[in-house]
């Protein structure tokens, strides 16, 4: 996986289906031989030229736009064309046969992307912002998606690894001369340094957490007894009729999902069935998934009646569920109150699913639980194997702090600091396992 490939590919570079235009691209070392046998005219590199493209029986089979990227100035960094064509299925596919008929063979999903990354024209934050680029389901998770693809959370890796450095070279240079009569481990600098390191990757971290809730998003569960209105809430939330609402126990009996936008953090909300106990095989079943679905929530919602007591299956939640739970009191319209949110014990919002009633209190609380904040600066998106990786290296710096505080041992404090700087190297690339890129590279684009 990390040895560079010779091969020449091709691809796609646009949806498959009929449109206007389409791209077909490719790159390696017989794209010189493809333009002299396909276009029988020389392209200047980086200009778009209009002329037809040939097939191999010297029959025209489009006239498009074409444009050579010769190496190393192109994604991939190999010589690259690209054929901008007609959108018709067939034309795409007789343009590829008739590449892949030049010793070329179609290319692996991400294998662009990939060879960009080993000819290092990307680190491998940057080649995830591609894919994450493409995927934003929000404008700030584009604009977190580009800062991640020009650079800027690789440039604070790379930051931090430099201070990581130096700090293990001082320590390491302090053992050499450890018969010396001053005892270089108990100066100041090396904790202020120290201090400096993880404050800056606290930082780091809550901007990383900021990104994850912006590409990923949360899970919440909607959970509660028959007749609540578990369905009510989740139409109100998605703002369309997505479950049926009846007065008639029982009506949700499979799961329902869908996915808003809270301020550009994607929730992904499920409905479930009823908690009762039933003689029902098909509500036994929903029952059952319900509680599979608790288990897997970032948040849970339990709605109640406002109007009714309590049953015993609260009371069992938090042992069934280690995510946070917020109790909902709904239909508070009934009652004639007016929404609240209690934080004591257990938080407590009362709302109106039906009339919409306190929804935005429970959306602010959401954002408040998960540590979401829109209006942060300098977010970059970012993912769970990244989040990972901070937190190790954190655990690990701060392991190396104690062990030069309370016994002074500088070896085992250089070889955390060494573990810490693998770790942050692991985000950007440096030093990854072909497991690890062959299943971020599978999840692209063929074209990409």
């Amino acid at each position: 996986m990390t040895s560079l490939s010779f091969d020449t590919i091709v691809a796609q570079a646009t949806p498959s289906g009929r449109g206007g235009v389409a791209i077909v691209r490719v790159s390696g070392s017989q794209v010189k031989f493809i333009i002299n046998t396909m276009l029988r005219h020389s392209l200047v590199p980086r200009h778009a030229t209009y002329l037809p493209f040939y097939d191999h029986d010297n029959q025209v089979i489009d006239e498009g736009i074409a444009i050579f990227f010769p190496s190393p100035h192109s994604f991939t960094g190999e010589d690259i064309v690209e054929f901008h064509c007609h959108g018709g299925p067939i034309v795409v596919d007789l343009i590829l046969q008739c590449v892949i008929s030049l010793n070329v063979r179609l290319a692996r999903p991400g294998e662009f992307s990939e060879r960009a990354f080993l000819n290092g024209k990307m680190d491998l934050t940057q080649v995830e912002a591609v894919a994450d680029l493409i995927h934003a389901t929000s404008k700030q998770a584009a604009k977190s998606a580009v800062r991640s693809l020009q650079g800027e959370f690789s440039k604070k890796i790379h930051e931090l690894n430099e201070q990581i450095i130096y700090l293990r070279t001082y320590i390491e240079a302090a053992i050499d001369f450890a018969t010396d009569e001053i005892d270089f481990l108990t100066d100041d600098s090396i904790l202020i340094c120290f201090d400096t390191i993880l404050d800056t990757l606290t930082r780091i971290q809550e901007q990383a957490i900021q990104g994850s809730l912006l590409r990923e998003g949360i899970v919440a569960v909607i959970m509660g007894e028959p007749n609540v209105g578990k369905s009510s809430l989740l139409n109100c939330l998605v703002g369309k009729d997505v479950a049926i609402v009846t007065t008639i126990p029982g009506t949700t009996r499979d799961i329902l999902r869908d996915t808003i936008l809270l301020d550009g953090m994607p929730i992904h909300i499920i409905d479930t069935a009823g908690l009762r106990e039933s003689d029902d095989l098909i509500e036994q079943e929903g029952i059952r998934r319900a509680y599979q679905e608790m288990q897997r929530a970032d948040i849970v919602f339990y709605l109640e009646d406002a109007s009714k007591a309590l049953s015993h299956t609260v009371n069992q939640l938090p042992i069934l569920c280690d995510c946070p739970i917020i109790f909902i009191r709904n239909k508070i319209d009934l009652l004639q109150e007016t929404p609240s949110i209690v934080l004591q014990n257990k938080v407590v919002i009362s709302i109106s699913a039906k009339e919409g009633l306190g929804i935005d209190i429970l959306k602010n609380y959401i954002k408040t639980q998960v540590g979401f904040n829109e209006e942060a600066e300098g977010v970059f998106l970012a993912r769970r194997r990244h989040l990972d990786a901070l937190s190790r290296a954190k655990t690990l710096l701060e392991t190396s702090l104690a062990q030069l505080k309370n016994s002074g041992a500088g070896e085992l404090a250089a070889e955390d600091l060494r573990l810490a700087h693998l770790a942050l190297s692991d985000i950007t690339g440096q030093f990854t396992s072909d497991e690890l890129l062959g299943h971020i590279f599978s999840s692209f684009c063929i074209g990409k």
